[in-house]
């Protein structure tokens, strides 16, 4: 959520938030996850538009990045050396929805090394773009609405298909991997951004776990599971948490169990939520955080990418030892 649209967001989450109604962080509790070392491995150029919007994480520890306004994917290793993958194509008339400049935002990886990447420009080169594990030029393999705003990328592969967050619309979207027309998976008020006085923001990051897919409303402060019928189908929406000031991209601290490791921009944190639903904050402005956008977790390590939107200070790549109890 690049930040011009972010602009209204500190003002618009607290009676967004009040909508659904507010849940105190609690205490930290037993089966918190444990979060330590923090530190920043890589710095980003901010005049250079390297706002990291979203990440995922290489089978080697490494991470691919979404430099939003710069419409590039960036390769940071362990050790903070960063070059450029992939850039997106410019697009001279972006008309983007909140934005108005194209914006690249989800980013997914495939076993194969194929990355999936988000692209919004408020023309016919909005929606989902495939970059081969070789390089090469992306590729459009999916063609959104010019109105919609994809933000959160999701790849289940078990199914062929990706899940596409749209923060406008208020919709989740569904793209086969190989390529082809998307269809709308998920509509509910739940997802909608805060008519009025909201940010403009509604559905953001977007998850696959455990027969479900999660999804975070940044302007509701809420985070979501939509079920995975049998045959495909979204069954109901469930809200698992509530009172998430400024919510923006999560991750699972495990693959199994319901804890989530969440970015709170707004707020430069990062806060574990429990599967009651409770949260508390485990990584802070303090260690670092420069308004966090995005999380992955690999091998025992949490990584969070900044992207300064707010604070115009230090976008920069974090990461921190992450351990949890048997429970989760």
């Amino acid at each position: 959520m690049p930040r011009l649209a972010r602009l209204r967001l500190v003002t618009g989450a607290a009676t967004a938030v009040v909508a659904v109604g507010v849940l105190a962080a609690s205490p930290a509790a037993a089966d918190t996850p444990t979060v330590s070392q923090p530190h920043i491995v890589a710095h980003f150029d901010l005049a250079a538009g390297q706002s990291p919007e979203n990440i995922t994480v290489e089978p080697d520890g490494s991470a691919d990045l979404t430099f939003a306004s710069a419409r590039q994917v960036a390769h940071v290793t362990p050790d903070g050396r960063t070059t450029i993958r992939a850039t997106l194509p410019e697009e001279p008339n972006a008309n983007t929805p909140n934005l108005k400049a194209a914006t690249v935002f989800g980013i997914a990886r495939a076993h194969d090394g194929t990355l999936y990447v988000d692209y919004a420009t408020g023309t016919d080169k909005t929606g989902v773009w495939r970059i081969a594990p070789d390089g090469g030029a992306p590729q459009q393999i999916a063609q959104l609405p010019a109105n919609a705003l994809p933000n959160g990328l999701a790849l289940d592969e078990r199914h062929g298909v990706l899940y596409a967050a749209d923060s406008v619309q208020g919709v989740v979207w569904r793209v086969p991997q190989a390529g082809g027309a998307p269809v709308v998976w998920a509509k509910d008020t739940a997802l909608d951004p805060v008519p009025v006085t909201g940010a403009g923001f509604g559905a953001n990051g977007v998850k696959v776990h455990d027969g479900a897919v999660w999804v975070s409303n940044s302007d509701r402060g809420t985070l979501l599971r939509v079920p995975l019928r049998a045959n495909g189908s979204a069954g109901p929406v469930e809200t698992r948490a509530t009172g998430l000031d400024h919510v923006d991209d999560f991750t699972f601290a495990t693959p199994y169990g319901d804890t989530v490791l969440a970015a709170l921009i707004g707020d430069n944190e990062v806060v574990v939520v429990r599967p009651d639903g409770t949260h508390t904050a485990v990584l802070t402005q303090a260690d670092g955080l420069s308004n966090p956008t995005s999380l992955a977790v690999h091998d025992g390590t949490v990584y969070v990418d900044s992207a300064a939107y707010f604070t115009q200070r230090d976008p920069n790549l974090l990461l921190a030892n992450v351990s949890c109890g048997p429970g989760h």
